[in-house]
């Protein structure tokens, strides 16, 4: 995957979490559908926006915070030879977080797949990591088969302010998807 260029962070000044993780719960409830997220820098900032919503339970199965680079091999299967080539703070390695939130959020003994998948990775700082500053960050949104990748963004500011602004991103990307494959099946909407 070639490495694209940074976006810039346009902030999102007249919402809130709050705001874009009520219209994700009312989305995800329209369309019958579920969600699972894997979180690194975010630290479960999306899980708990998502579970703010009084009627979050119907549709947020749960998720990962895969701190540890381990987790996001072992656990959430991302794979071990991108991570040597790359490090953890990638877009594949979002997008292949995002299919693995789906994947442990999911019933075996249901067989009923998560719907929609989250990953967040990144650097909230203060030090480089896998060779990246301060601020990177990618989010990996998966909907059926659909994987999008988003960054890298360079967001500004302290660790607490990179790690809101990637929350408010993840949150803003996956209602952006919804909202999408709502108006391609014009069935249901915010």
């Amino acid at each position: 995957m070639a490495s694209a260029p940074a976006l810039a962070y346009v902030p999102h000044p007249t919402e809130t979490v709050s705001h874009i993780a009520t219209d994700i719960t009312r989305l995800l409830r329209a369309a019958n559908e579920t969600l699972g997220v894997a979180e690194s820098l975010t630290g479960g900032g999306v899980m708990a926006a998502l579970t703010s919503d009084p009627g979050a339970s119907a549709v947020f199965r749960g998720g990962v915070v895969s701190y540890a680079t381990e987790l996001k091999r072992e656990l959430l299967g991302v794979d071990a030879a991108l991570i040597a080539r790359e490090g953890v703070i990638h877009g594949e390695v979002a997008a292949q977080m995002a299919h693995g939130a789906r994947q442990v959020t999911s019933f075996a003994d249901e067989d009923t797949m998560t719907n929609w998948g989250v990953g967040t990775t990144g650097v909230a700082g203060p030090d480089l990591q896998d060779g990246k500053p301060a601020g990177t960050v990618f989010i990996g949104v998966v909907g059926g088969d659909n994987t999008r990748v988003y960054g890298p963004f360079q967001f500004p500011g302290s660790r607490e302010q990179v790690r809101e602004a990637a929350v408010l991103e993840a949150l803003a990307r996956l209602r952006g998807a919804l909202v999408e494959k709502a108006e391609a099946n014009k069935g249901w909407s915010v």
